[in-house]
């Protein structure tokens, strides 16, 4: 049977030379004997995917709030979608597979309710009092929220891990390092990974629930060079499909032409910088994981495209709306009145401030226990 050295040792002669190893850990914060069959990176993985925070993402929204149909992504399975093309890439890159997982899988785990919509909602309420951010939002999560183990709070993550959540980057992720994680050091190429396969993920099947949804028309799509160029292929290739298998067809094939050019770009630019091991990853100033020049301007005319005619559709904007009142609301009535909190969360006040236990409490919510909680304080025939 595999020992936690005999992966360590696999690790040492498989991994390219600037991959991340797990036995060269900055460790936890919290000392533990690590486990005798698996890596530490591979112990963070388990240790997230049995988190309450996890399972919760199942009802939290991606772009669709879960009641509008069974169909759509939710945080959960655009969480194992990242996973799945991240490591995907970290397999063909000889990067740290285990540690591209644990991260891919814990990159959302601070979301609040209602998405990007909720977040903006949390931030603007907290703005005078520490903020919100959901990257710093995970940390607090793994670090502290999450009550599992008697010797300390939280799920004693690996400081790579850590690192990973907090320098988490996109176009929809803005990263506020903490000194502690020392936010001068670039992240592990793993990291970087996480980033690239989150936009991939959220750009492609976003466009696919979109078209599910009827908010987007194909028509328009094929505007698009991108989209344009798959669906010449996919035609060529296969005649006669239909609609609906043709569309997911042309979908991979833009998932696999972008992880492909991303792999070779990111190549060259490792070759290019000279990069011989970790240490020259760290210090390197830019991303070392991007797509080439012509693929990136691709990709942007894709993002006006969805922001044009997905994120800023009257429906979309319509429960968007809704859901920064709800939360609104919400965060006033716990505030004036904190009694209406649960008892356990009432005993954190003295220790944290009223303000960040009821943005803890809020951000903790899934989509539908949020909207539970609304008619329970605010609808005068509701059952409390």
């Amino acid at each position: 049977m595999l020992t936690r050295k005999d992966i360590e040792r696999r690790e040492g002669e498989m991994l390219a030379p600037y991959a991340m190893r797990s036995k060269d850990t900055r460790g936890r914060k919290h000392d533990e004997a690590e486990p005798k069959y698996r890596s530490c990176y591979q112990r963070d993985r388990d240790r997230i995917i049995h988190s309450t925070a996890f399972r919760k993402l199942e009802y939290k929204t991606q772009v669709f709030v879960n009641h509008e149909g069974d169909y759509y992504r939710t945080r959960l399975t655009h969480t194992l979608e990242v996973s799945q093309i991240a490591r995907s890439i970290a397999r063909v890159m000889m990067l740290n597979e285990d540690l591209v997982e644990a991260i891919a899988l814990s990159h959302d785990i601070g979301h609040p309710p209602f998405g990007h919509a909720g977040e903006e909602t949390l931030s603007s309420l907290m703005e005078d009092k520490g903020g919100f951010n959901h990257n710093l939002q995970g940390l607090r999560v793994v670090d502290e929220l999450e009550e599992r183990y008697p010797d300390f709070p939280g799920l004693n993550l690996t400081w790579e891990v850590r690192e990973g959540i907090n320098k988490h980057t996109t176009m929809f992720d803005k990263s506020e390092r903490l000194v502690e994680l020392e936010p001068d050091l670039s992240p592990t190429l793993e990291t970087q990974v996480v980033d690239i396969a989150d936009e991939i993920a959220y750009d492609n099947h976003d466009i696919d629930d979109g078209l599910t949804s009827g908010l987007i028309d194909e028509a328009q799509l094929f505007e698009l060079e991108l989209w344009r160029d798959a669906g010449s292929e996919i035609k060529k290739k296969r005649s006669g499909l239909s609609d609906k298998i043709r569309r997911r067809q042309i979908i991979r094939s833009l998932i696999d032409k972008q992880i492909k050019n991303l792999m070779e770009n990111s190549d060259k630019n490792i070759n290019s910088a000279g990069i011989k091991d970790i240490h020259d990853v760290r210090k390197y100033p830019e991303k070392l994981i991007s797509f080439s020049g012509a693929m990136r301007d691709r990709r942007a005319e894709f993002r006006v495209f969805l922001m044009k005619n997905l994120y800023k559709n009257f429906r979309v904007i319509r429960m968007s709306d809704k859901a920064r009142r709800f939360i609104t609301e919400l965060f006033r009535a716990y505030m004036e009145k904190p009694e209406q909190l649960p008892p356990s969360t009432q005993k954190k006040i003295e220790k944290c401030g009223i303000h960040r236990v009821v943005c803890d409490y809020i951000a903790g919510m899934t989509d539908r226990y949020a909207l539970d909680e609304y008619k329970k304080l605010f609808d005068p025939y509701e059952r409390v």
